[in-house]
């Protein structure tokens, strides 16, 4: 039976090993670098922050299965093979990151940064309150992530609008895409929300230019940002900027450009930005896991492969 090799790097390899064994006691289990084999032998790489030409040094190779939502870092590689590289889309990530930006959404429409620092004051002051119906939150990526946290917040009752590159639908939701769409996408958004993937096209994108052109004279007194995509997206030195000029008054930052975050960085002890590690939307190996194994086997039963991302566009 053909071999699949679990390639982490970054992560804990051994609870994904132990999950693919208990769910896959029949297959070919191999992990890199310790238990690798005959790479000749692989036919299926499960992989993060896998080393640089690993793939290339697998000539039977046949899928990568990306152990993420994201796949900026398989094609990081520049020995990336000609075969499908395969997106987890699965129901447990998915709520997992909703959960994270409804919370941090709130966290900013409820001013919960002013009364954490009125507690500490031993301050008890209440601040007026705007409905959430008076809010206008925008979603930059309409994926499956961004559709669900979008259609969440919307079930809040805030004004929700989207943008992607290309054109969506969504039901109560106003849509923008393209270049030509963004800046009114922006001009209407209080909390902006980020959850596009990291390609050549957004690298940078979260720069003082894009922060300034958002709205700040709406209900939620100010602009804020939820940046839980990819750290490529963001300029940390504009945020900052953004902070201190004013034209930005929070931001919850759960990814950056260096992980972990350097202690050095100002950003970790500015009153207005929360910082978590990455964990927005951690990848828990029991679900996802299973769904690699369903796709290898409907691979093998002659069905395409679901959620394989288009190279051209790196999504």
């Amino acid at each position: 039976m053909p071999a699949i090799l679990l390639a982490v790097t970054g992560l804990d390899p051994q609870p994904w090993e132990a999950r693919l064994r208990a769910l896959a006691p029949r297959r070919d289990i191999r992990l890199w670098p310790q238990r690798m084999g005959d790479p000749a032998e692989v036919a299926y790489a499960c992989a993060w922050h896998a080393p640089r030409g690993l793939f290339a040094r697998l000539p039977r190779l046949q899928a990568i299965f990306s152990l993420g939502a994201g796949v900026d870092h398989v094609f990081a590689d520049p020995e990336l093979p000609d075969v499908p590289v395969v997106r987890i889309v699965d129901p447990d990530l998915t709520m997992r990151m909703t959960e994270y930006v409804v919370l941090h959404v709130l966290m900013h429409h409820r001013r919960q940064r002013l009364y954490d620092a009125q507690q500490r004051e031993r301050v008890w002051r209440e601040h007026e309150q705007a409905p959430a119906s008076a809010v206008t939150v925008g979603v930059m990526g309409l994926g499956v992530l961004g559709r669900a946290a979008a259609v969440a917040l919307r079930s809040l009752g805030f004004c929700v609008a989207g943008w992607s590159r290309t054109a969506k639908t969504l039901p109560e939701i106003e849509t923008f895409h393209g270049d030509a769409g963004l800046d009114a996408f922006l001009r209407r958004t209080e909390i902006l929300v980020c959850l596009l993937p990291a390609t050549p096209a957004t690298q940078g994108m979260l720069d003082r230019k894009l922060i300034r052109k958002l709205k700040r004279d709406g209900a939620a007194a100010g602009a804020y940002l939820v940046n839980a995509a990819r750290g490529a997206l963001q300029v940390d030195a504009d945020i900052l900027a953004a902070l201190e000029e004013g034209s930005l008054a929070g931001a919850t930052l759960d990814v950056f450009a260096d992980e972990p975050l350097p202690a050095a960085s100002p950003l970790w002890l500015h009153p207005k930005v929360t910082i978590t590690p990455h964990n927005a939307a951690a990848s828990d190996p029991r679900p996802l896991v299973a769904n690699v194994l369903r796709q290898i086997e409907r691979f093998e039963q002659g069905l395409p492969l679901e959620h394989v991302v288009d190279r051209a566009r790196g999504y």
